[in-house]
């Protein structure tokens, strides 16, 4: 199920996710996304110069803990570097998915707000299915999911003391 109004949405990358990141920036503006997409923030980089992917995490999850973005999407090399670097920030629930299936149940079930993708991984049209996945699904708080996702977020809150 869509979400009830379309998102904003942030973006992101390092050197090596940007050749990818220009094409789904290009899509995700586009009238045909305008369904899913009121708005897209470029978090940079905005050349193939090498730089570092915690950046581009940092600069995507500021946009959501903010307010000025309601999901995100962050592209490296693999996507492992910036799923780790996100997943450090409060509040941000991050994952890496290659598949459709995966970003969307992130949504449904975990409530993941920001996606992450490997741009030497996955090709432009796997990435379009993979985001339009994410970004049309909507968490849903089940019982068991909410249970789950309260213990996810009791242990960000208070780290290991919580175990």
């Amino acid at each position: 199920m869509p979400p009830s109004s379309p998102l904003r949405v942030a973006l992101g990358g390092d050197h090596a996710g940007f050749p990818l990141k220009q094409v789904v920036a290009q899509r995700l503006g586009s009238p045909d996304m305008q369904a899913l997409v009121t708005e897209v923030l470029d978090c940079g980089t905005n050349s193939d110069q090498s730089c570092d992917y915690p950046d581009f995490a940092i600069a995507v999850a500021r946009e959501i803990i903010q307010g000025r973005a309601d999901r995100g999407i962050v592209i490296c090399g693999s996507g492992v570097g910036v799923s780790v670097a996100a997943n450090k920030i409060p509040g941000i629930r991050a994952a890496i998915c290659h598949d459709t299936y995966s970003a969307h149940q992130g949504v449904e079930h975990d409530d993941m707000n920001v996606l992450c993708i490997g741009g030497r991984i996955i090709g432009s049209e796997l990435a379009f299915a993979i985001i339009d996945s994410f970004l049309g699904a909507r968490y849903e708080p089940q019982e068991r999911h909410q249970r789950r996702l309260d213990k996810v977020l009791e242990i960000e809150r208070l780290g290991l003391k919580s175990l």
